[in-house]
């Protein structure tokens, strides 16, 4: 049964919408076609103004002078907001790269910015490769049936992003848990419990660790990523505790959560699109276009919020300063303006404009690490996997921000390495 319009917006605040792909993209279709900038009053939310097409994002986007990140930078109840609120004004809020804008956001995001670009990518691929084969073989052991998500896909970009931190191994468990507890927490199964206080002391363990982490690099100073953040120095002056835990919190949850998301995502369409995976099987060249498509299908960030600085037009509606606006990424990935039979999905898409990773200066900074992360997996995969199939029910993450498959039961042959 087809949404009312106002069905479907609500469908944007509501966690176990994102659960079940078919109600979500029946919502965002609707909303794309009937009211692509709809006002959503969504009962325990403060209202914001949904946005659905491919072009009225970019032109948000583009514009990070008139469309704000902070104070409102994610969906959230308005509890949380005004809990938000006051962190903030106590010193306890996260400050990371999604919450801040320019001047602070430039100078913050060029401490990491080395670390992500082409030269220290091409250091990291044989590490990555290595660690993609670690957990291939790892899929061989388990016997030819397992819960992949689970059991190898939370597991591979969490070993390459706190080995790039410089964390060790012995910590990567814990840092899994948390991570799944603050992305997790409206799902039941992944939540430390659901009130706002629970909430706080996910955010308040991060602290903790990352807070021991920046007094043991500033007083032994390392070659990792986490000592170029404790180290980091601002007109001078070292970072706030806030800031470098905010740092922290970001590269290790947001650097392993989405990429999880994408590669476990992108095989269950690849079982449930077995035409595809024949086509990739016979042409490897193939790679790079079907990890892009990957990464649209799943779509992993499920929305940002902007703030308009000033009264504006978006789509030819009147938006007030002051108001918010959710940018529905699944539903500019799914545009029918922009992407050709967006419901088929194509390993050799091209082009493919998905907005997955954001646009602007908040493009995702670790984009081109994911993309490494995702190639380097399939293509130690694909040429030993002889056969594949679903061995249950898959589930995805209750949530309205970070998700993809929670459980992807599957059954599989592979050959040795």
């Amino acid at each position: 049964m087809t949404p009312s319009v106002e069905e479907a917006g609500l469908a944007l605040a509501d966690p176990t919408a994102y659960a079940d792909d078919d109600r979500l993209h029946a919502a965002l279709a609707v909303l794309r076609r009937e009211a692509p900038v709809h006002r959503v009053e969504a009962p325990g939310y403060n209202p914001f103004w949904a946005v659905t097409r491919h072009a009225d994002i970019m032109e948000i986007e583009r514009d990070h002078r008139l469309f704000l990140n902070a104070p409102r930078p994610l969906l959230a109840t308005a509890e949380m907001d005004e809990l938000n609120r006051q962190r903030a004004e106590q010193g306890i809020g996260l400050r990371t790269l999604v919450h801040i804008d320019d001047p602070d956001h430039r100078v913050l995001r060029a401490i990491g910015a080395d670390w992500f670009r082409p030269r220290a990518m091409r250091a990291l691929e044989p590490r990555v490769k290595e660690l993609a084969r670690r957990y291939v073989d790892r899929m061989l052991e388990l016997g030819g049936e397992c819960d992949f998500v689970q059991q190898v896909a939370v597991h591979y970009p969490l070993y390459v992003i706190l080995s790039l931190l410089g964390l060790p191994e012995s910590d990567f468990d814990r840092m899994l848990k948390l991570t799944q507890e603050l992305f997790g927490n409206a799902d039941p199964d992944l939540q430390r419990g659901d009130s706002p206080v629970e909430g706080l002391e996910v955010l308040l363990d991060f602290f903790a660790y990352f807070n021991e982490l920046t007094a043991s690099r500033r007083a032994h100073p390392t070659d990792d990523l986490a000592s170029a953040i404790a180290n980091a120095r601002v007109d001078g002056e070292p970072l706030s505790d806030l800031d470098t835990a905010s740092y922290y919190v970001l590269i290790a949850t947001a650097g392993h959560d989405t990429t999880s998301s994408t590669i476990s995502g992108g095989l269950r369409a690849l079982i449930e699109h077995p035409d595809q995976l024949d086509r990739l099987r016979a042409d490897r060249d193939l790679m790079p276009s079907a990890v892009e498509e990957m990464i649209r299908w799943v779509t992993p960030v499920k929305e940002f919020m902007r703030t308009a600085a000033e009264d504006c037009e978006v789509g030819g509606v009147p938006i007030r300063a002051g108001e918010a606006l959710l940018l529905s990424y699944p539903s500019a990935n799914r545009d029918e303006d922009v992407f050709d039979d967006p419901f088929r999905f194509d390993v050799g898409r091209d082009p493919n404009k998905h907005l997955a990773f954001g646009f602007g200066v908040h493009y995702c900074l670790g984009a081109a690490l994911a993309r490494m992360e995702a190639r380097a997996f399939f293509e130690e995969l694909i040429p030993r996997l002889t056969s594949i199939e679903l061995a249950g029910e898959p589930e995805n993450v209750a949530t309205t921000f970070v998700g993809g498959p929670k459980y992807l039961p599957i059954r599989y042959k592979l050959t040795p390495a």
